[in-house]
């Protein structure tokens, strides 16, 4: 069995760890939350990070099951979730894929990185250099939407000093611009991309 997620292929046909770790010096893993978090936790990351709607479904057969059998590999938890979510609610998507986004998320902490890359990116670039950020889930891109507005609604002060407040940014892309179907086709990862542009002031 496999599925593309979109913007992260996963692949289920093989008994894979159930690891998720970007970076493997990092401690926590996708295992861990799934074996010993609480059936509360689980539910908070599912709707937060996965925004799947059967949120607590998921975590009450994820905390059933443990109790007779680990949960150690992406193809038994997909199996798993296959079996108690049935059909995805858009045809398209395997029933664990917003739940294996939710994971990998909190696994790697991504909106906390991106949160914290963005005023990093601005403080590198001079006056009317580009930025441009894609995003591959909606979670991702309201957090530069945000950020980006927020900096481009700030007055541009004539005089900064070391100490001045966050880059006053353009917008160039009032909406993010999407893949074209032709994008899509070649690549099919492609097709949840979301990129903005903005000119630093």
């Amino acid at each position: 069995m496999q599925f593309d997620q979109g913007e992260k292929g996963f692949s289920f046909s093989k008994e894979g760890p159930l690891d998720m770790r970007m970076n493997p010096d990092e401690s926590l893993t996708a295992r861990q939350i799934v074996n010993e978090w609480s059936q509360e936790k689980l539910e908070t990351i599912f709707r937060e990070y996965g925004e799947e709607k059967r949120w607590r479904q998921a975590a009450k057969t994820i905390v059933e099951t443990r109790k007779k059998v680990s949960i150690e590999t992406t193809k038994q938890l997909a199996d798993l979730l296959a079996t108690s979510l049935g059909k995805g609610i858009k045809k398209k998507l395997h029933p664990a894929t917003l739940i294996f986004q939710a994971l990998r998320i909190c696994v790697n902490r991504e909106l906390d990185a991106i949160q914290g890359a963005l005023p990093k990116a601005i403080s590198f670039l001079r006056e009317g250099g580009r930025i441009g950020v894609m995003s591959f889930h909606r979670l991702e891109d309201v957090i530069v939407k945000n950020f980006f507005k927020e900096a481009a609604a700030r007055p541009v002060k004539r005089e900064r000093s070391l100490n001045s407040a966050q880059p006053v940014l353009e917008l160039l892309t009032k909406k993010p611009q999407a893949p074209s179907l032709q994008e899509v086709r070649s690549n099919p990862r492609a097709r949840s991309a979301k990129l903005r542009f903005a000119t630093k002031l």
